[in-house]
């Protein structure tokens, strides 16, 4: 049986840490547990359950920063930023219903231990971009802190950067300090109806390269549809201040109106509805035994990949997002998950690479969940032994 720490403090989590590479002994680190799916099933005797810390510690409208503990729940500090209209700009997606847990149970410890951006990334930046600084335990059992409260604080390596998306290989983080932004008065997406993915990658590309500060571009393929819009549509979002975002969006339609198809809009809480339901992958839920693929291409190859892939695969499910850059495939029960097919599609790309978001456990632990690294990154290994292994955060 699993034995579970839950220290109330960062001190207590360097004690335990410190414990486990002197014994030589693996520990899972969990803040809630709810991207547990995510990654190869770990086997460790130990659970160290950073919920405990739980809390936001700063929060300063005025300076756009906010510090929680590990443990803070998402849901908490979305709520604590849109009573002073503002947000976490690069829209962090919520995994839970994907991979059959509750919706807005997720921390934000979890969040930038999984780098999960959603559709606004290709403005906004990353979930990296917005990391300030952290405090966290390392894995010889060692406390660093790096960074502080203001964007231009790096001095030195930014270790921000390297931490985030680590899953917690790294460190056991105990406090992250990050930016937040004002939230936009109002939106409005354009949505075109009937274009094809070649001729839908093109019209985001060209949006996105427009002057109108595009914020979110996806294309929904024919048979898939997110909140009340269905496929096959190409949907462009534009933020911002009511009279700014009017003209943006007319000017915009008038230079897209060249790619062919049917030209409408939403906003209110449809434009609200479809980024959300793109940002969490709700089209490809349901069924919930296919496995979900997370592909990163470049936008323009994206069309290629998905062809290649349905060309061998029957009953292949997906849409595209980041402007064609991100694609969630969502294929048939299998015993390698179609690994062999969808990477082998991918590495046909000039650059890319897939993860597998959902599969069954066993399937996870027989095929590679992250995409395998370059034969000169295999050949290295670390000098230091590490008592962590991987985040369920």
């Amino acid at each position: 049986m699993t034995d579970i720490f839950r220290p109330d403090t960062a001190a207590q989590v360097q004690d335990i840490v410190a414990w486990a590479a002197s014994a030589e002994t693996p520990i899972e680190i969990v803040s809630r547990a709810t991207k547990r799916a995510v990654g190869r099933p770990l086997q460790t005797a130990h659970t160290l359950d950073l919920s405990g810390l739980w809390g936001i510690t700063l929060y300063e409208p005025e300076e756009l920063v906010c510090q929680a503990g590990p443990g803070t729940p998402l849901a908490e500090i979305e709520a604590a930023l849109a009573g002073q209209r503002q947000m976490l700009a690069f829209e962090p997606m919520d995994l839970g219903p994907l991979l059959g847990g509750e919706a807005g149970a997720g921390s934000i410890a979890g969040v930038f231990a999984g780098n999960l951006a959603g559709p606004r990334r290709v403005k906004a930046g990353a979930a990296r971009d917005h990391l300030l600084g952290f405090s966290a335990v390392t894995g010889r059992g060692e406390t660093v802190k790096s960074g502080g409260r203001v964007v231009k604080n790096v001095t030195g390596y930014d270790l921000s950067k390297i931490v985030t998306g680590s899953w917690g290989t790294l460190a056991a983080l105990t406090e992250l300090t990050f930016k937040v932004l004002p939230a936009p008065e109002t939106e409005t997406t354009l949505v075109i109806g009937g274009l094809d993915e070649a001729a839908a990658v093109r019209a985001m590309s060209a949006a996105l390269g427009s002057p109108h500060e595009v914020s979110s571009a996806a294309h929904l393929p024919i048979g898939l549809g997110a909140g009340e819009i269905a496929g096959p549509a190409t949907c462009i979002r534009l933020e911002g201040f009511g009279p700014s975002v009017a003209a943006r969006a007319a000017a915009l339609e008038a230079e897209l109106a060249g790619f062919g198809g049917t030209l409408g809009a939403v906003d209110g809480y449809q434009s609200r509805d479809l980024w959300r339901a793109v940002r969490d992958v709700e089209p490809l839920i349901a069924p919930f035994e296919r496995a979900v693929w997370r592909l990163s291409l470049p936008p323009m190859a994206g069309p290629a990949v998905v062809m290649t892939i349905r060309s061998e695969i029957e009953g292949v499910d997906y849409f595209y997002d980041w402007a064609g850059g991100l694609v969630w495939l969502a294929v048939p029960p299998a015993a390698d998950a179609h690994a062999g097919v969808v990477r082998g599609a991918v590495a046909g790309a000039a650059s890319g690479h897939a993860t597998l978001i959902r599969a069954d456990e066993a399937v996870r632990a027989a095929v590679a969940v992250f995409q395998p690294q370059a034969p000169a990154w295999r050949r290295w290994r670390p000098a230091s032994r590490r008592a962590s292994t991987r985040s369920a955060c």
